[in-house]
């Protein structure tokens, strides 16, 4: 398909033949809409992302009880939040004349750097660009080697990045698993979260072998797996990349824990913690950002949530909810720093199987994305709301999913698994499910471009509806705020109170002397004025 930038002379898609000026007033409408929010955003900080920066600087570790070093320094801070945590930490390193590691450990013992009295300042921004300077280069190394791998075994990369997940529990079985299903054929692997992780306000620290429904979200966790997986990357001769989610109250610093060891991919929504995790949204916009801005630095591509959307919402009626999310997404991670190559909006094979015409509907929502945002690494979910025990059913709706996958250039595919909403996949259901979805990608490989689409049928119309439908959202959000909106059930049918929700008293108001060396740098690399 053509990019963007060579159909500026057009009027119309080359398929579907969506308006570009009603395009373009979405994401006008979209920019207005985050405007208003990024006000909100620019003036204030949180708990978090004070850790994440802290965590940028050199802070790990925990105390003898568990509780990490970040949140040890943070929580006798509450009342110097506002003018920036990290000033207290650079100034320790500097009175004291010790490693970030040897302060680490006096900190974990009970030192009480808040107490210490602030030296001199071109001191402390001495020690910061010192520091920052460590960390640009270990992350522009990150980069540098990702970037050289894919390049290395380009070869062997095809499209779709088939998506499968582990979630024993056990980092340890999790490697298992995650070199298994690269063997099968997965290009990606996603470490699912043990159950409600998103609501902890701190991040574990260590391997960890227990966790429910998934594996802890950990710096150790992270470096394990990713060695696990450039081994057997370099045996398959292909680049595996690796997910985890970036969400939930610790959202900036699970960014920066996947910055430092090199994931590829975070799941990374701007709405997703407020409507689903009932996370404040003061807290979760302005955590957004930052994290945003940390995974943009590092090339890390984003996911969105909307296809979540579809479990609380009807796929038919509320389809445009979906397009006006992805709109407002793909604004906040622009205002973030991040390149369209980075925004994996997200969506989902969600109808009733029994409606008529369901695939003509589900196949004209995933062209029309993909029209609407080509330039976007896309990631398809696979149906699960009206998934069925009959396995002859779900093995021909999940068939279907992958047809439509690749028919309309999809970029992300999480494969369908009958056995995943029950438990920990079975290796032979991931592996069917792999094998599933190589057949018919190899067999419908070039079917776009042998078909044409009738200008007045089903798949056209249900587009230029849905496209209509989400503009009409679009102007009644912009006219009565994002935050009215959720607080009005727009999004999902969920409805959440602008005060209400988890973590609302860690955010602060930014004072006038406010000091966050990792902001500047990330604001500086990314251009962000």
């Amino acid at each position: 398909m053509k990019t963007r930038k060579a159909k500026k002379n057009l009027k119309k898609t080359e398929i579907l033949g969506l308006e570009f000026k009603k395009i373009e007033k979405a994401r006008k409408l979209s920019d207005g809409i985050t405007a208003n929010v990024q006000k909100y955003i620019n003036l204030h900080t949180t708990t978090t992302i004070e850790r994440a920066t802290l965590r940028l600087l050199g802070a790990d570790g925990a105390d003898k009880n568990g509780v990490p070093v970040p949140n040890i320094i943070v929580d006798k801070m509450k009342d110097k939040i506002s003018e920036g945590v990290s000033k207290y930490y650079l100034n320790a390193l500097v009175k004291s004349g010790k490693t970030p590691g040897e302060l680490n450990n006096e900190i974990a013992n009970g030192l009480d750097i808040s107490k210490m009295e602030l030296g001199d300042e071109s001191k402390i921004k001495s020690k910061a660009k010192e520091m920052v300077e460590a960390l640009d280069k270990r992350l522009s190394e990150n980069v540098k080697f990702r970037n050289q791998k894919i390049k290395e075994y380009s070869s062997n990369e095809k499209k779709p990045w088939i998506y499968v997940i582990v979630a024993t529990g056990n980092i340890y079985e999790d490697v298992k698993q995650a070199q298994a299903a690269a063997m099968e054929g997965a290009d990606i692997i996603a470490v699912i979260r043990t159950t409600a992780q998103s609501l902890l306000d701190y991040v574990p620290y260590g391997a960890t072998t227990e966790g429910f429904g998934g594996t802890y979200a950990t710096q150790e966790n992270f470096r394990i797996m990713r060695k696990a997986l450039d081994e057997v990357g370099d045996k398959l001769k292909r680049y595996i990349r690796l997910v985890n989610y970036c969400s939930g109250l610790c959202m900036p610093e699970i960014a920066a824990m996947g910055a430092m060891e090199r994931l590829d991919m975070m799941l990374n929504d701007s709405m997703y913690g407020i409507l689903f995790r009932d996370i404040n949204m003061y807290r979760t916009f302005t955590d957004q950002f930052f994290s945003r801005m940390i995974n943009a630095s590092v090339e890390i591509i984003i996911n969105t949530g909307e296809d979540n959307y579809l479990t609380t919402s009807d796929a038919v009626e509320k389809a445009h909810t979906v397009l006006t999310s992805q709109f407002i997404n793909e604004s906040f991670a622009k205002r973030a720093g991040m390149k369209e190559d980075l925004i994996g909006l997200g969506h989902a094979f969600e109808m009733n199987p029994d409606i008529k015409n369901g695939f003509l509907l589900e196949f004209s929502q995933a062209l029309m994305a993909r029209e609407i945002f080509p330039l976007h690494p896309l990631k398809y979910m696979p149906p699960t709301k009206f998934m069925t025990g009959d396995i002859f059913k779900g093995y021909a709706m999940n068939t279907m999913f992958n047809f439509v996958t690749k028919a309309t250039n999809q970029t992300i595919q999480l494969l369908g698994m009958l056995t995943e909403a029950i438990h920990t996949p079975y290796l032979q259901d991931r592996f069917l499910a792999i094998e599933n979805a190589k057949y018919v990608h190899n067999n419908i490989a070039d079917f776009l471009g042998e078909v044409s689409f009738k200008k007045d049928g089903i798949i056209v119309k249900r587009a230029k509806q849905v496209l209509d439908e989400s503009v009409k959202m679009l102007e009644e959000v912009n006219k009565i705020g994002l935050f009215d909106a959720i607080e009005k059930g727009m999004f999902a049918d969920v409805k959440r109170p602008k005060d209400g929700g988890k973590g609302f008293e860690g955010v602060f108001e930014k004072s006038e002397d406010y000091f966050n060396p990792i902001e500047d740098y990330l604001k500086n690399k990314l251009k962000i004025r």
